[in-house]
């Protein structure tokens, strides 16, 4: 066996290769399709156009030239963009990061062009690992605009748009403006040629149930929503919310306060298919209850002087007070506050049957639409568990009793599901459950509450217009209500909102969602008046002038402010830090004019000045491993090796492996890996440098595979 080498060319040392992926897919589902040639020993997929319109059943003869969509310049090279593998690899940066060892959160600095192509081989495998995608792309404002792809290059763009190099690879000092004006003919062209790679290489992030929540205001709402129903499916729109943030009085005409959120599903099929159904706690609910949990320990089982306490409780909330909209659940029983409810059937037409009042022995009068539960027995069943409240006598319909906390005998969004028999039992099931409600698309909070509370956190105005906290939290938790392990990506990142709101879950619910942050390092300008503050600020911390500095400050200090309000709480408000670079593999680059210089040159295929720990996390993301995957870490044979998520990866980087050192390494590997018990495919990865000749290679690999390792690799 030999040691297949990993070159810059290699699959291995690029991202997943979208565009092949694509046609196996096509091929596995419709063969006729594709036609493939081969010439100069590369293989080539043709598309037959005609055949694809049969499949559809369309006969047109020529393909119209009015289509009904949203075109644009650029837009073709917009979608070869979102195909193209990433070269490129993330660093990791444990000294700036929070517990390292345990997070298990990541912070990317870069593009996130290339770093969303980046994770696509690990964060998109097995269709998809992210459950919620929130973003708050930039506005645009028709004024300075920062991304600008570069479709031969995204590397050198990026580094190119962060100052590092100019139009010609060139080392510059500073960064130019990019104008993105009315007049150049290209104020949404640019934004749209920007939005649409990223939006593309987002939805295969998705697990089959995930949701996206796109953050516009009006300038590209329009636009925005073509393009995400071209992307992800017109029938997977699922709302477009409108989110008040106050009044503008020195509009002219009308104030434009609010900003929209676009949500889609990746599948609606698939949520319904699996009866998912979106509810969140009414807000105020919680008070409530703990006030109902107070009064019944104060007065035992007198519910009559718990209502009335309650009653007089609601009566003293300030008008503002969430729990005063609720006031209707004033009422008060063996089950806690309760308000009546609609006993009829929903439209008309319901069942008629005799309900006897149980002092009269008359049957109660029907309503107008017939009762709401279909048969008698469903309705006794009700009456015997107390949760239908009769009237003084029979000339009026009982009363059907809404919960504070719906208690398990009757789900409220569900009329034909099954009652419970052991009421105590159901209790203890659903004791953090508390009434419910759908989310509304229109929902207002003030812009100046998530300013206040970053100025307070910073102890300055660092961030102009951050994102709400509360409201983030309450969209993630809505939209992922049934999995508390979510993992949650914004690639937006900015001032890091959605990294804390995440925090704030899992320490409110003892959650275990992750989160992903990827923000540009856009830099800071001191001159600037609204940069001023926060460029001072990483001045003062000794940190590089730029917004990913502050997104990274920020994720510590809510951390630690979560940890000093919740002490109890041993969650996860740590996060690693990770940098977008070109790869640490070297790429075959000879000098014409010295073709022998360049082949010693070219000896070592690691990047100068890289780390193995920067090898090691590009083999990760090449290889499709987390990155917060556990890494164990042994000595054998006098090599440092690592076994990376229980003997998936055997990674050995040392820079040196004699012929003595082959057989007692690759025994020592094998047997960790035998005692991991891993069922999985391993894959070994070594230094191609390290080897002292092929004879050190090839008993190494050899002795490899007798014992399971079929893959071993070189770099």
């Amino acid at each position: 066996m030999s040691i297949q080498k990993i070159e810059a060319h290699s699959p291995e040392a690029q991202s997943a290769d979208l565009i092949a992926d694509n046609i196996a897919k096509l091929k596995a589902m419709f063969p006729e399709l594709l036609t493939e040639t081969t010439q100069g020993g590369k293989t080539t997929a043709t598309l037959n156009v005609e055949v694809l319109k049969n499949l559809i059943g369309d006969a047109t003869a020529a393909d119209s030239e009015e289509k009904y969509g949203l075109n644009w310049h650029g837009k073709r090279k917009a979608r070869q963009i979102a195909l193209t593998p990433s070269t490129g690899t993330l660093r990791p940066a444990p000294d700036e990061s929070v517990d390292w060892d345990t997070t298990q959160n990541l912070m990317i600095e870069g593009d996130n062009l290339e770093v969303l192509k980046l994770l696509q081989k690990s964060y998109g495998r097995d269709g998809g690992q992210v459950r919620v995608i929130y973003i708050d792309p930039p506005y645009n404002t028709g004024k300075d605009f920062v991304y600008a792809d570069n479709f031969k290059d995204n590397i050198a763009n990026y580094q190119q748009l962060m100052g590092w190099r100019d139009i010609n690879g060139e080392k510059v000092s500073s960064l130019a403006s990019l104008k993105n004006t009315e007049a150049s003919g290209r104020f949404h062209t640019d934004w749209l040629n920007m939005i649409y790679p990223r939006l593309r290489l987002a939805r295969t992030l998705l697990t089959p149930d995930g949701v996206i929540l796109v953050s516009i205001d009006e300038h590209e709402i329009t636009n925005l929503r073509t393009v995400m129903d071209e992307i992800y499916g017109e029938e997977n729109f699922l709302s477009c919310l409108t989110w008040e943030k106050g009044r503008k009085n020195d509009a002219k005409f009308f104030s434009n306060g609010h900003e929209y959120v676009l949500v889609y599903a990746k599948s609606q099929d698939f949520l319904r298919g699996r009866n998912v159904i979106w509810r969140e706690e009414k807000p105020g609910a919680r008070e409530i209850w703990d006030q109902y949990l107070k009064l019944r320990s104060k007065h035992g089982a007198d519910d009559k002087e718990i209502e009335s306490e309650l009653q007089t409780w609601f009566a003293q909330l300030p008008k503002n007070h969430p729990s005063k909209k609720w006031s209707r659940y004033k009422r008060v029983d063996s089950y806690g506050p309760w308000r009546d409810d609609n006993i009829s059937w929903p439209g008309g037409g319901g069942p008629t049957y005799d309900v006897i009042h149980p002092v009269t022995g008359k049957a109660c009068k029907v309503p107008e639409r017939g009762w709401v539960f279909s048969t008698w027995t469903e309705m006794k069943r009700r009456i015997d568990a107390g949760i239908i409240e009769f009237r003084a006598d029979h000339t009026q319909p009982p009363l059907r009793k809404s919960h504070i906390r719906p208690i398990p005998l009757e789900t409220e969004a569900d009329e034909s599901s099954e009652l419970i028999e052991d009421i105590s039992e159901a209790e203890e099931d659903s004791e953090d459950e508390l009434a419910n409600q759908v989310r509304g698309s229109y929902f207002y909070k003030q812009s100046q509450v998530s300013v206040k509370s970053l100025r307070n956190l910073f102890g300055k105005k660092v961030f102009n217009n951050p994102k709400d906290l509360d409201e983030i939290a309450r969209l993630i938790r809505y939209t992922s209500s049934d999995d508390t392990n979510a993992v949650v990506l914004d690639f937006f990142a900015g001032s890091g909102t959605t990294g804390e709101a995440v925090m704030r879950l899992n320490s409110e619910d003892n959650g275990n969602r992750r989160y992903i942050l990827v923000q540009l390092p856009e830099p800071l300008d001191p001159k600037d008046k609204q940069q001023k503050v926060a460029a001072k600020y990483c001045e003062d911390l000794g940190k590089p002038l730029n917004i990913a500095e502050l997104s990274k400050e920020r994720l510590r200090k809510a951390g630690a402010a979560i940890k000093t309000g919740k002490p109890e709480w041993q969650g996860d408000v740590g996060f690693r830090v990770f940098k977008l670079d070109n790869s640490n593999i070297l790429a075959w680059n000879p000098n014409a004019t010295d073709l022998a210089g360049s082949l010693l040159a070219n000896l070592e295929h690691i990047e100068p000045g890289r780390s193995n720990d920067d090898v090691l996390y590009e083999v990760l993301l090449k290889l499709g491993l987390d990155l917060c995957v556990p890494i164990e870490q042994r000595q054998i044979a006098g090599k440092t090796v690592r076994s990376i998520g229980e003997g998936a990866l055997l990674a050995c980087l040392e820079e040196h492996i004699s012929v003595a050192d082959a057989e007692p390494l690759a025994l020592g590997m094998a047997q960790w890996r035998e005692q991991q018990g891993t069922a999985t495919e391993t894959t070994a990865v070594f230094r191609d440098s390290a080897f002292e000749n092929d004879v050190a290679k090839s008993n190494l690999a050899a002795i490899l595979e007798q014992h399971g390792v079929k893959q071993v690799r070189s770099l």
